[in-house]
């Protein structure tokens, strides 16, 4: 699959071929989906917590008589029945992350890739860099490319100008090729590689 290369601000810079084990499969939601859940759920921190009826600090005596007053029986005045008393089957503190092989995880990386070459939203720029640190030259640039809803993945080391300018933009992420994820693939409009992040991506993944 054959792209044109251009800068931030849309001017041509060559082309680049992709390689179809990549970027060229049919795309498989299911894969997708399961990746995000994967990647949401490892994220989640799961502190949430409750107290249950051990925790209470209240008495346990017996509230009153077993017989004789007309009302139910009852025992601790702990218990969830109560206000101020326990909360039964609340959350407890726990992990929400769950097994994905990383053959399944890889390949899904891949389906998110070809999904977004095939809805023609891989863009592929010469470099990711800038002379000075300005938010007002970058985002010049993106509307002169139609770019507002991207995410950017950067080969190499992130060049602090760049990250600086775009960190202000909103729906615009910078990351490096290490960090590349299905779940900002698929969240922005635009997937905009660096020609440096396709030979990592094409080394990393074949």
């Amino acid at each position: 699959m054959k792209i044109d290369v251009t800068s931030f601000d849309g001017q041509a810079a060559g082309s680049i071929e992709l390689s179809d084990d990549i970027f060229g499969l049919e795309p498989r939601a299911d894969l997708i989906h399961r990746k995000i859940r994967w990647q949401l759920a490892k994220r989640r921190a799961g502190t949430h917590a409750v107290k249950n009826r051990a925790d209470i600090a209240r008495t346990g005596k017996k509230m009153y008589k077993q017989k004789g007053t007309g009302g139910a029986r009852h025992g601790s005045a702990r218990v969830p029945q109560f206000r101020g008393g326990g909360r039964a089957f609340g959350p407890q503190v726990r992990s929400h992350a769950h097994d994905l092989p990383k053959k399944v995880r890889q390949l899904a990386l891949k389906h998110a890739l070809s999904a977004k070459a095939k809805d023609g939203g891989i863009i592929v720029w010469e470099k990711a860099e800038l002379a000075e640190p300005k938010t007002k030259i970058l985002a010049g640039g993106f509307a002169k490319s139609g770019l507002s809803s991207a995410i950017i993945i950067v080969g190499g080391e992130l060049q602090n100008n760049f990250a600086l300018a775009a960190r202000n933009i909103p729906q615009i992420d910078v990351l490096p090729v290490e960090g590349v994820n299905v779940y900002d693939i698929i969240r922005r409009e635009k997937l905009v590689l660096t020609r440096a992040a396709v030979d990592a991506l094409e080394a990393r993944l074949k």
